[in-house]
């Protein structure tokens, strides 16, 4: 399906069982509730899903697994992180052959490319698939920018669609839309910045969160998008808390608890993480508590267009 790269996608985290195994019945039961919420995509393998630590069985496994629930409802979206240009383009293929509609692609891993490198980098996915691409650029967490230079260039490619814009300047949303007006749809990935950048004209949301708190994301989203920014405002600013657990390098624990105090979720990761414990885990619950005890009553925001 075309994807309009508008609105709420989740980055999805990835379930596991207490064997280490995937759990996809808790997946399912995390996906219904995205739906049930609004959604407007999925992401899967992104930091969040913590993509370098599954096999590509698992991967195709939760691809094809996520197509058949959402049966066409929303698009699913591949994350590829990848260390070398070859595995890219194998995994790009994969995502075709899985049934993933589009693709959301990081600079190459490990190595710091340069201008020329990294533009050669995503044109050559690009030029290998007919899926529609998002480029993620996240400099602060993986060390190279994709500048609005290298972006001039990477048009080029019509199916390099969308930017996933995690620089944490919200200025730059402004630089993009006066460089490329309406040409690459922005989609805020920060989810501390996400009402900022919504209303500084970004289109969508990347969110994090969101796999715990689906309605009350999917509600600020809709409601800035229809200008009602008081009542948006105000459950941003309960929100704002435990949205602060996306921009930390146990974001993966931090959601999953999230996620099982919402009961859409289990504290299982991969090692090398490791589940909270001790005073750090006391932390993190008291923070989510806090936003459930009082979670808002949301106004019905499923009735509110796209725009």
């Amino acid at each position: 399906m075309p994807i309009a790269w508008r609105g709420v996608f989740p980055a999805l985290t990835t379930k596991f069982t207490a064997k280490d195994e995937l759990d996809l019945k808790l997946f399912e039961k995390n996906l219904h509730f995205q739906l049930a919420s609004g959604v407007d995509g999925i992401i899967l393998g992104g930091s969040l899903g913590e993509a370098s630590v599954l096999t590509t069985e698992e991967k195709e496994q939760l691809v094809k697994f996520a197509v058949d629930s959402v049966a066409g409802k929303i698009p699913v979206i591949l994350n590829i992180a990848e260390g070398s240009t070859r595995e890219a383009l194998q995994q790009a293929a994969y995502a075709k052959q899985w049934g993933a509609e589009g693709l959301m692609i990081l600079p190459p891993m490990r190595y710091s490319s340069d201008h020329r490198e990294t533009v050669t980098y995503f044109k050559t996915i690009a030029e290998s698939t007919d899926l529609p691409m998002m480029i993620y650029n996240n400099p602060v967490d993986y060390k190279t920018e994709v500048t609005l230079d290298m972006f001039e260039e990477l048009i080029e490619c019509r199916n390099i669609q969308a930017v996933k814009e995690s620089t944490r300047d919200v200025s730059n949303v402004t630089r993009m839309i006066n460089r490329f007006g309406d040409r690459l749809k922005i989609l805020c990935g920060v989810d501390t910045l996400a009402m900022e950048e919504l209303l500084m004209g970004a289109d969508g949301w990347v969110a994090g969160l969101v796999c715990a708190f689906p309605a009350e994301t999917v509600a600020v989203y809709r409601l800035i998008k229809a200008g009602r920014i008081e009542e948006a405002l105000a459950i941003y600013r309960w929100f704002l808390p435990v949205l602060e657990l996306d921009i930390h390098s146990k974001l993966v624990q931090y959601i999953k608890l999230a996620e099982v105090q919402t009961g859409i979720g289990s504290e299982y990761v991969r090692a090398p993480r490791l589940p909270l414990e001790g005073k750090e885990r006391e932390r993190i619950l008291r923070i989510i508590g806090e936003c459930v005890a009082t979670r808002p009553v949301l106004p019905g925001y499923l009735k509110l267009a796209h725009t």
